[in-house]
């Protein structure tokens, strides 16, 4: 038997080591920096989020301070009016001397009445020549405290704030004082004061949502939408009119906002997230680079850790390989303490085990091969013998087989003959059953084709009593046509007879009336009779020709009854001689259900002895049988020792070549 060579190996444990070591120190820093730029992103935009909602309520607190104080002022000289109730030259004097006062305030302090008569400092440059239709006048007309209004534009195109309400100077009229402060102060503490780096906010009135402040001024003045191409603006836009105030991002931006108190306004912040993320992007690019140099030098060192723990492998694996081509002739020598001093202390036991092994294995092959080849030789002569003896039984076999079959044929003959026999005698016996059966069913055939004759007869006489029944009919359905006839006659006199009675009624007048109705009737009721008559001679001619067809019908029954009992007749005599031929065949019978039992008897006989020689036969056989299969068997198992003795002979022969292979 060739033995298979196997595809030598040539990969290391080192690299193997290294393919898996590297591979899970690179996922590990991977993903230790994925963590850390989680947790750095994570935390810098909470830090940025906290940044610039700080930011925002900073700019809203100046902004809310800075109109505080403009309405301080504005409200000290609302009172400081009401507290002295000046007259008209007086208020005059008053707003001229505050004139200029606050230099957020431009135009100084305004009145208007509500019929229309104004006031304002003499230095003045204001327009008030329609108070009524301003919208701080309609604004300040609500409230009684000073108070701020909705921005708007004024004369000159600036936009401005109001704070207005109404005033209670002692006058008889309703005035209204106000003050406008524009929005430039607003809009440097909007742009500039963003404390938070590369921050902007602009400012929004959510009452029409108009950008009152932002750094890029073509977008003053302009309303907010939701369907601008800004994707900041139109997010914002959304916000506000949910009124939805909180953080949020919105594209590329984070976005904030605060509602400045005391107007309708929301102060909007902003910052681009890559901004804020920048930090966080240098710091991932480098954990990157440090992690790639780690791997490196990580790489290295296990590289370095392999080698030195491996080497002792290499010598080991020599002398495992010089094992596997047959060479036994070797020492391995353990030079370390460790698990791989062990596998080489344990390899070198296995190695003076092996040579122990195969010199026994090689001595009793030596031992096996003399005696396969004796048991070759004793196997071979027992074969012939074995075989002569085989072919002697074959031939003993065939000349039982031939006589048994010979017996076998006699005895089947002779059981066919018995059953053929018995079956003759059944049928016999069942012919001569049925032969009673149709003597006896002739014998009621006769009687009952007598009864039949009589039958006949006796239809024929009613038939011809039927004949005489119709022409009676026929007779008095003619005297009923008749009658019929006449009472149609009489119903037309009778009409003729009314019909004079009701001219006669005419004629007589009131005096007839009663006569013309009697008439009248008596009209009615021959028509109706009439009528009656004229149906009853229809069903009469209807009833004359189905009698007709009757009678008609009947001589043809009259003329197939004639011949049908002619027929009778002629088959009574027909049973006569079918039944006389019957009973002579029904003799014939039964002298031949005789002899058929006497030859059952000696078929029966002949079948006994025929199947008990069969069966002796069938013994012989099958001892003959037994006899030949045995000495197949003894031959078979000769050969099969043969066969055994020379595979183990060259078992023996293979054992002691693998064994020379070895070297010991």
């Amino acid at each position: 038997m060739a033995v298979k060579e196997k595809k030598a190996k040539t990969g290391k444990i080192r690299n193997k080591l290294l393919l898996f070591i590297v591979p899970s120190v690179a996922i590990t820093v991977i993903v230790l920096i994925t963590v850390t730029t989680i947790l750095s992103r994570s935390s810098m935009i909470s830090s940025a989020k906290n940044e610039l909602n700080s930011s925002i309520t900073n700019q809203g607190d100046n902004i809310e301070a800075w109109l505080a104080e403009n309405l301080e002022f504005f409200s000290t000289a609302k009172k400081t009016i009401e507290a002295t109730k000046p007259d008209d030259s007086e208020l005059q004097t008053m707003l001229d001397g505050w004139y200029g006062v606050n230099s957020n305030s431009v135009d100084g302090l305004y009145i208007a009445s509500a019929t229309g008569e104004t006031f304002k400092a003499s230095q003045s440059e204001m327009d008030l020549s329609d108070p009524l239709s301003e919208t701080w006048y309609k604004e300040g007309i609500t409230r009684v405290n000073m108070a701020y209004g909705s921005a708007y534009k004024n004369a000159d195109g600036t936009h401005v704030i109001s704070a207005s309400g109404i005033l209670d100077d002692g006058s008889d009229t309703i005035r209204v004082v106000s003050a406008d402060v524009t929005l430039d102060k607003i809009s440097i503490i909007v742009n500039s004061g963003v404390k938070m780096k590369n921050a902007s906010s602009f400012l929004v009135d959510r009452t029409d949502n108009t950008i009152l402040a932002h750094r890029d001024f073509s977008l003053v003045s302009t309303t907010l939408s939701s369907s601008s191409s800004d994707t900041l603006l139109s997010g914002v836009a959304d916000k506000i009119n949910d009124q939805d105030y909180s953080e949020t991002t919105i594209g590329k931006y984070m976005v904030d906002f605060t509602e400045i108190s005391g107007t309708t306004w929301v102060l909007v912040s902003y910052i681009e997230t890559d901004v804020i993320l920048a930090d966080v992007n240098r710091i991932v690019n480098l954990s990157i680079i440090i992690g790639l140099i780690s791997v490196v030098f990580i790489t290295a060192i296990i590289l370095l850790t392999i080698n030195r723990t491996v080497a002792p492998l290499s010598e080991i694996s020599k002398n495992i390989i010089a094992m596997s081509g047959g060479d036994f002739t070797i020492d391995v020598e353990a030079k370390s303490n460790d698990e791989i001093g062990l596998m080489g202390d344990q390899i070198n036991d296995f190695v003076k085990s092996m040579r122990k092994m195969l010199h026994s294995i090689s001595d009793e092959s030596d031992k096996l091969k003399t005696e396969s080849d004796n048991s070759d030789a004793v196997s071979k002569t027992m074969y012939d013998a074995s075989q002569s003896q085989s072919e002697a039984m074959k031939q003993l076999n065939e000349t039982v087989d031939q006589l048994a079959s010979a017996v076998n044929d006699i005895a089947q003959n002779a059981t066919t003959l018995a059953t053929v026999v018995a079956d003759t005698r059944d049928n016999s016996h069942k012919a001569e059953s049925s032969m009673n059966d149709t003597v006896d069913i002739s014998k009621k055939g006769r009687t009952d084709m007598e009864q039949l004759s009589k039958a006949m007869s006796g239809i024929s006489d009613s038939n011809a009593k039927l004949m005489d029944s119709i022409a009676r009919v026929d007779t008095a359905s003619n005297e009923i046509t008749n009658i019929v006839s006449l009472i149609g006659e009489i119903a037309e006199e009778t009409n003729l007879l009314s019909l004079n009675a009701s001219i006669e009624a005419a004629r007589a007048g009131e005096a007839g009336k009663g006569f013309a109705v009697v008439a009248m009737e008596i009209a009615k009721l021959a028509q109706t009779s009439a009528e009656s008559a004229t149906n009853i001679g229809t069903l009469i001619n209807e009833v004359h020709n189905l009698i007709q067809e009757v009678v008609g019908q009947a001589n043809e029954s009259a003329t197939s009854i004639d011949q049908n009992s002619v027929l009778i007749e002629k088959a009574v005599s027909t049973f006569d001689s079918i039944y006389e031929n019957i009973q002579t065949s029904n003799d014939l019978i039964r002298e031949m259900i005789t002899d058929v039992e006497k030859v059952d008897d000696v078929a029966t006989n002949v079948a006994a002895i025929a199947e008990e020689q069969a069966a002796s036969a069938d013994e012989i056989l099958a001892t003959s049988q037994n006899m030949v299969d045995q000495a197949d068997n003894i031959t078979k198992s000769s050969q099969d020792v043969a066969n055994n003795a020379h595979e183990l002979a060259g078992t023996s022969d293979t054992l002691t070549s693998y064994v020379q292979q070895f070297k010991i």
